[in-house]
């Protein structure tokens, strides 16, 4: 059964349970629940499809009723988990549905049991839902789950404290709204004893979720600065640490991170991190864990190292230790490496990250982008140094081919998913690359590995793609994450890195300028001149520049595009109220208002029933035509339609009203909060600039009697410091005369050296001149051994020369007679040669006559075949002959090359 089926067959069991909660109605839920728990359901709230979302609000509004029993709404609670298993399907659940809530909700109707297995399923959601997600204090029944946790983390149930804790820090972190509620609340302090108490716990998970909370409501209070002083926060700086290496599941590693990322805002422990003496080897054992294939725990790491990166001190320190070279395999002592043995081995750090930059591993897509993030900020400031070393270089050079991997693959019609995830990659590898452009010798390498043709491509498809999602066809987008923007940001950051490399690649100048006069810009220049970010304006104008004198640069396009963009976000102005209920508050999702919605629906599902058994009576007794009953119907769809949206606008309206009026609520408690804490301060200071008054006033009697007892010391020390100028000046003398003395003695003193290494030398030189004529002598006597031996092997070979000289003259005779007879055999050949060509001639001749008659041909055939056998005949005897004269030759140069050797 395919997806659309069981959703649908889930929405007529919602509706059915909601008319009449029978039991029959209620397994039959349950058992729809089941089948579509056992389907592969990823992504789908964020397709933004209309059955998926019925779906989903049907089933929060059930778990949100009281009267829904507990093992239904376990289920619905279970299938809601497992439909947020990603991070933006947690997000709609949280924003678009308020979960939050609902889960709230039903925690509070079942708070006197808070063991039951539904309140920790509940907390357990909760857990996932609110992590990383901000929760609004006026959101509904977040009061209760607050007061709820608050209770329950002071009790002795140890079951139900871990999963309180959890959400407790969900919720406290980075939220001033929920902070102040829960500091204003009157057993605040009973909880802070609770809190420190869990400190000395035997789970680690539960520590780090109270030093969470507690770092986050008590840093910058008096508590928190006795909490995190310098006594004790060196053993949280190991305790986190030790979590993160050596934890057993990915949950507390995400905390243990999240913590150290809230204690770094603090600037006090950023700079006590920076003097931890075990920071560099806690570093590299984090940096150890990227070598894993565990995506969530590379995007943990990855998270923490970009915290660590934004800290000046930190941030050179985690340079050092990423691009350190890999230290020298074990070698035997007597064999040293010179000093630039470091320029050939990469840092093992370094290779690590570049490995996540090309894993197959699924899931590593957000890996892949935190990395390159890291990477520019550690190259950054590695590049902005004095000096950049070799094994910086080396890591740059082996780097870029994987990055330039990324940017290939790149296809529109693959869908938007794909062309996100791309635009992501292009924007991030292009700011690494330009990040590489801002010192020479790595720009250099950059230079040799980038084309114009591969920017030129990259291009070409996004202007393509940004053309497709133009906002003079379309609507301009409405955040930085959507797919017109970030196709707009890629071929922006493109055209940058086009522009920083157009003198160092070749035909990228042409290219680059062929670009900016392509109309098809406009739409990105125009998004980047009307951001709000000014990074992006500053690169729209400096490419502006450069096109402006360009002579086909559409500019009057530009200008409307910019013009269109501005009245358009005019009007978002004017609308803005309403847009700041929508994006700041989520909709709230009442139990009337998904009540009112449902029955339209059930209204509109019963006219469709209607019409379908009137098309079943019309085809029975075909008394009426088809086209006024569809008129009817029509007419009466209509009206539904707009009552539908005057409910609408009346729902909209409502929640406007209401969340404003809790956004002034919870404004004028903040306000009042922070009045009373601004006067409670200021009483302080009072009281402490009162008592200071009194004790300076003491101080300064005392310092007018020390400044009347330092007047008389002054002038027994002036007294002292003539004496003692007089004793200096005789020092000067002496020291003069002690120096000239000592400047003497250090010149003898290197003469004597220098004299002494002379006579060192020339004795060595000495010993090795001896040497040299013992050694030359004994050399003499075999030279001359050997002369008479050569003297004696002379004699004979001239003996052997006198002998062969006879042999020679009586060859050179008969070489005579062979050369008269062969100069007789070629006249024969040339003879030969004649009577040859006057057959051939005569041959054709023949042939010739051969077409006129064919009598004559006959007998003519017969004369050429005899011609032809008394011809290879006389051939046979002139390769003989020729045979006999190359042995003739050979015979000869053999005589002759003895003769060069006797006479040598």
């Amino acid at each position: 059964m395919d997806i659309t089926t069981c959703l649908k067959s889930l929405l007529l069991a919602i509706q059915q349970y909601r008319d009449s909660r029978t039991a029959q109605h209620a397994a039959q839920l349950h058992k729809q629940l089941e089948e579509v728990s056992g389907l592969k359901c990823d992504n789908l709230l964020s397709s933004g499809q209309f059955l998926p979302t019925e779906c989903v609000s049907g089933l929060v509004e059930l778990a949100g009723n009281p009267n829904t029993s507990p093992a239904l709404t376990s289920s619905i609670i279970s299938l809601l988990a497992q439909l947020g298993s990603d991070d933006a399907s947690r997000e709609i659940l949280h924003s678009s549905y308020n979960l939050t809530s609902t889960l709230a909700a039903v925690i509070h109707c079942h708070s006197s049991t808070p063991g039951e297995p539904l309140v920790l399923q509940c907390l357990q959601v909760l857990q996932k839902l609110t992590y990383n997600t901000r929760t609004f204090q006026f959101t509904n029944y977040i009061h209760e789950l607050i007061s709820f946790l608050l209770t329950n983390i002071q009790s002795q149930n140890e079951d139900i404290i871990m999963p309180c804790l959890g959400v407790m820090a969900n919720l406290c972190r980075d939220n001033p709204s929920v902070q102040c509620h829960i500091k204003s609340m009157d057993n605040v302090r009973q909880f802070y004893r609770t809190l420190i108490n869990f400190l000395a716990h035997n789970s680690l998970t539960v520590v780090i979720f109270t030093l969470s909370i507690l770092a986050s409501l008590t840093l910058n209070e008096k508590v928190g600065e006795k909490l995190f002083d310098a006594k004790n926060i060196h053993q949280t700086f190991q305790l986190v640490f030790n979590i993160i290496v050596n934890g057993d599941g990915t949950l507390t590693r995400k905390y243990s991170v999240d913590l150290l990322v809230d204690l770094l805002k603090n600037s006090k422990v950023a700079d006590y991190l920076t003097r931890y003496q075990h920071f560099s080897a806690c570093l590299s054992q984090v940096l150890g864990l990227l070598r894993s294939k565990d995506p969530d725990s590379a995007a943990t790491v990855l998270e923490l190292l970009l915290a660590m990166c934004r800290i000046g001190g930190l941030r050179s320190q985690l340079c050092d230790v990423v691009f350190r070279p890999a230290g020298p395999k074990l070698r035997p002592a007597g064999h040293r490496q010179g000093s630039g043995a470091d320029g050939g081995r990469k840092p093992e750090c370094g290779l690590a990250l570049v490995q996540w930059l090309s894993s197959p591993v699924d899931g590593a897509e957000k890996c892949l982008l935190q990395t390159l993030q890291l990477l520019n900020e550690l190259l950054e400031e590695s590049l902005g140094a004095e000096s950049v070393s070799e094994s910086m270089l080396s890591f740059v050079e082996m780097l870029l081919p994987v990055v330039l991997g990324l940017l290939k693959g790149l296809d529109p019609a693959l869908g938007d998913p794909h062309l996100r995830k791309h635009c992501h990659r292009i924007t991030h590898v292009s700011t690494l690359l330009l990040t590489l452009c801002c010192e020479d010798s790595s720009r250099s390498l950059v230079s040799s590995q980038v084309s114009a043709e591969l920017c030129l491509s990259q291009v070409d498809v996004l202007l393509s793609c940004c053309h497709s999602n133009s906002p003079l066809t379309h609507l301009p987008p409405v955040s930085s994450n959507d797919l017109s923007w970030l196709c707009a940001e890629a071929l922006l950051k493109t055209l940058e890195l086009m522009s920083k490399l157009r003198q160092q690649v070749k035909d990228m100048e042409t290219s680059f300028y062929r670009m900016l006069q392509d109309q098809r810009t406009v739409t990105p220049l125009s998004l980047a001149l009307t951001s709000h970010l000014r990074e992006h304006v500053q690169t729209g104008l400096a490419l502006l520049f450069e096109a402006t004198p360009l002579p086909d640069f559409p500019s009057l396009v530009l200008g409307e595009s910019i013009a269109a963009n501005n009245g358009y976000r005019q009007r978002e102005a004017e609308l803005s109220a309403k847009r700041v209920a929508v994006q700041d508050v989520p909709p709230l999702r009442t139990n009337t208002s998904t009540m009112d919605v449902c029955s339209g629906y059930r209204s509109v599902s019963s006219l469709v029933e209607k019409i379908q058994s009137g098309l079943e009576l019309q085809e029975q007794t075909k008394d009426s035509p088809l086209s006024e009953i569809i008129d009817v119907y029509e007419q009466k769809l209509a009206g539904f339609a707009s009552k539908e949206s005057r409910l609408q606008d009346l729902l909209e309206a409502k929640a406007l009203a209401l969340s404003q009026a809790d956004r002034l609520i919870a404004q004028y408690r903040l306000q009042r909060a922070q009045a009373e804490a601004e006067a409670r301060k200021l009483a302080g200071l009072l009281k402490d600039a009162e008592r200071r008054k009194e004790d300076l006033q003491g101080e300064l009697s005392n310092q007018v009697l020390e400044v009347e007892r330092s007047k008389a010391d002054m002038e027994e020390l002036l007294q002292h410091n003539t004496r003692l100028q007089r004793d200096s000046e005789e020092h000067q003398t002496l020291k003069g005369a002690y120096n000239a003395l000592l400047n003497r003695f250090n010149e003898t003193e290197r003469l004597l050296k220098e004299l002494q290494t002379a006579h060192i030398s020339l004795s060595k030189q000495n010993d090795a001149l001896r040497k040299n004529h013992e050694v030359l002598q004994q050399q003499k006597d075999k030279i001359t051994s050997v002369l008479q031996e050569r003297e004696e092997e002379i004699k004979s070979l001239q003996l052997d020369l006198q002998k062969k000289s006879g042999d020679i003259t009586g060859l050179r005779a008969d070489l005579r007679s062979k050369e008269e007879t062969l100069k007789e055999k070629d006249q024969e050949r040339r003879d030969l040669e004649d009577t040859v060509d006057v057959l051939r001639k005569e041959l054709n001749k023949t042939e010739q006559a051969r077409k006129d008659a064919s009598i004559k041909a006959s007998s003519l055939e017969l004369q050429k075949g005899q011609l032809e056998t008394k011809l290879k005949q006389k051939e046979d005897e002139l390769n003989k002959h020729s045979a006999m004269i190359a042995m003739i030759h050979s015979l000869s140069s053999g005589k002759m090359k003895s003769d060069v050797n006797l006479s040598l």
